[in-house]
């Protein structure tokens, strides 16, 4: 404190009285005297205060003094302003690793695989990422934008891939602004969005910093959360659905020109913009919604029903294709000639099948199942992956492994089961909170029961959508084949949307770069991407190598994970790293898989529990399993390296955890 200034101010030593006696007036200021001014001051250090609050009788020239600086302050919350450039900047070290990859973003550096680990669990190829990727991109800034997340400045216009980036051919989430979601949201922690979209990991802790707090997306979310809460059914679903389907049925076909049909294809892109933008738009309410719905929990003393009343909801799209499976499974173990056709393998099976007139009857719905589920399979979103309808084997596989399972797996059973325990569950709650609560609870629950069955809604009309490029895609790649090109698929969604476009008439032009992507591939395709990158991608060499094993469990060791289905179940440990080969998955066994995508959910019905290494509250498999009533227990790191295979286990879906019962 300058006590000469004030000393001046009090006795008018070097003023003119009259223009003292003004200024005090014009500025409500008194005379106050300087160890009191000194005082206060020493007290808002201690206290890290931003101003010094003199007596409280001067409280009304502090509150007009202060009121231009705190609306000027509450506007620019948030804000960003470009730093003054004193130099030029250091040229950036990084270099891509494959030919998707982008470079970390600068402003926001902490990326993971959750959650974007089950939409592209393997390397993802050129063409695909060229095709949708900067527009996944383009719709999840949309979507965000519509909610009050995103606020100008928030990113760099240098970045155009920030959300969703590629690292070494791994898809990864940007977890630095995804957090800001539980910083801005009204109620919202970063421990709730990292347990929702992450699970457990070895993420940095969160660091504040400025910006990331910002009073008008708050104010945003906060009506946006309003909103939700009214919301009772999202009829867009089936316009996006209506959209979709149409796409699908203008497939041009086989009698089309190259042109056609590479003309089709590009169409996907805006249509896949708009598609997911709406579901990045479901995907954030549920997470909004269950904020407030964990709330409420809270309240009522009932944390633990939040997996109850969640289980069993049912109309969930991602888990049809597994009752539909279910129904087949159990046709075919009814009559004794289709079931030892199935045993004798999948190979040739449908013709075979097809030969006989029990079989022929069996065949046919088969067939219509693919007519309708055929668009899904392992990586589905990638137009490289070959789906059910491509592969039938994959789904007969499948089939084949739910045939023996026990009839108390019946999806129809479990769906009546869960509704049962959750009804028990909602009225437990109810009767444990308040009449006002009570009303905001069961607002909550509806709203994120319609959010989640329109989440997985829409993750299924853009898997239509993809399928539509898909076929024009395979069509192209085998007039490719029959010009000199590859006879493989895949290796033809090496090249990037220019490049393919030529190559379907030249294929040979390409033919070097198609074989020189090819070993890097198959390298990446081998090692485990790290689960979390701080701003710098570490080294492939660093990276672990696919089924290489850590150290083994011992008995009575306990590994924890995060609650998906609620139930407890013990079995046999059967690790499966391939949803394609399920191996001798089978009934009194417990799945044990690295991460679960749409093409693993028909194995669950065929397992007692499943435990996955990673996951989160809104992961696939819990989602799934929710719905076939099977215990399960996701982010328990590490289970796929350290559980023996025919390990008993104990595997506890109210607790999230698996215990090690015995060793094989």
């Amino acid at each position: 404190v300058d006590t000469a200034m004030w000393d001046r101010l009090d006795t008018g030593d070097l003023y003119q009285a009259p223009a003292l006696k003004r200024f005090r007036q014009l500025q409500f200021l008194p005379k106050v005297k300087p160890d009191k001014i000194a005082a206060a001051t020493v007290v808002a250090v201690q206290k890290d205060k931003r101003f010094v609050r003199i007596p409280a009788r001067y409280g009304g020239y502090h509150m007009l003094n202060n009121a231009p600086r705190r609306i000027v302050e509450a506007a620019l919350t948030g804000v960003k302003f470009a730093a003054p450039v004193l130099a030029a900047a250091p040229t950036s070290d990084w270099q891509p690793i494959w030919a998707t990859d982008n470079p970390p973003s600068r402003d926001w550096p902490l990326y993971t695989r959750g959650n974007v680990g089950e939409v592209f669990p393997e390397v993802v190829l050129p063409l695909t990422w060229d095709l949708y990727g900067p527009r996944a991109e383009a719709g999840w800034r949309s979507a965000y934008v519509d909610m009050g997340l995103l606020m100008p400045g928030d990113f760099s216009d240098t970045e155009p891939m920030t959300i969703l980036s590629v690292f070494g051919g791994y898809c990864y989430i940007n977890a630095s602004y995804v957090r800001v979601l539980g910083i801005r949201a009204p109620g919202g922690t970063v421990e709730a969005i990292d347990s929702q979209f992450f699970g457990e990991s070895n993420a940095p802790a969160y660091a504040a910093k400025p910006g990331d707090k910002n009073l008008r997306s708050t104010a945003r979310l906060a009506k946006t959360i309003f909103r939700l809460l009214g919301t009772t059914e999202l009829p867009a679903l089936l316009e996006d659905k209506a959209e979709a389907a149409d796409y699908a049925a203008r497939y041009p076909g086989k009698d089309a020109s190259d042109e056609e049909l590479l003309d089709y294809f590009d169409e996907l892109a805006p249509l896949f913009e708009r598609l997911f933008q709406r579901h990045i738009d479901n995907t954030f309410s549920v997470a909004l919604l269950s904020g407030a719905l964990a709330d409420l929990l809270v309240k009522a003393g009932k944390e633990a029903a939040l997996v109850s009343i969640l289980g069993g909801i049912g109309d969930v799209e991602s888990a049809a294709p597994s009752t539909a499976m279910w129904k087949l499974a159990k046709s075919a173990a009814a009559q004794p000639a289709i079931d030892a056709e199935f045993d004798a393998g999948v190979d040739g099976l449908v013709d075979r099948l097809a030969a006989t007139t029990d079989g022929a009857a069996w065949v046919v719905e088969f067939s219509a199942f693919l007519d309708q589920f055929g668009s899904r399979g392992p990586n589905e979103w990638d137009i490289a992956s070959d789906p059910w309808q491509f592969r039938p084997a994959l789904a007969l596989a499948a089939i084949g492994r739910m045939r023996a399972a026990e009839s108390a797996h019946d999806p129809a059973v479990q769906a009546q089961r869960l509704g049962k325990e959750r009804l028990v569950a909602i009225d437990e709650v109810r009767s444990a909170l308040n009449r006002v609560d009570r009303f905001q609870f069961d607002k909550a629950l509806r709203a994120t029961t319609v959010y989640s069955q329109g989440r997985e809604r829409s993750k299924t009309t853009i898997i239509h959508a993809v399928h539509g490029a898909r076929r024009a895609q395979a069509e192209l790649a085998s007039r490719m084949a029959e010009r000199g090109g590859p006879t493989e698929r895949w290796k033809t969604c090496l090249l990037s949307s220019a490049d393919f476009r030529q190559a379907v008439a030249d294929p040979a032009a390409f033919a070097d770069m198609i074989e020189e992507r090819v070993p890097l591939y198959k390298t990446l395709s081998n090692l485990v991407p790290p689960f979390i990158i701080d701003g710098v991608v570490p080294p492939v060499e660093t990276w672990e190598r696919r089924g290489s094993s850590t150290k083994t469990v011992a008995v009575g060791d306990v590994l924890q994970g995060i609650a998906g289905c609620p139930g407890i179940a013990t079995g046999i440990a059967r690790v499966v790293l391939d949803a394609a080969d399920p191996r001798e998955l089978g009934p009194g066994d417990v799945l044990i898989a690295p991460i679960t995508d749409p093409s693993w959910t028909p194995l669950f019905l065929a397992a007692d529990a499943v435990v996955v290494d990673v996951g989160a509250t809104m992961s696939h498999a819990v989602i799934v399993s929710r719905e076939l009533g099977i215990p399960c227990v996701v982010s328990a790191v590490g289970a796929t390296t350290s559980i023996p295979d025919g390990a008993t286990l104990e595997v506890d879906g109210n607790a999230g955890t698996v215990k090690i019962i015995a060793l094989p």
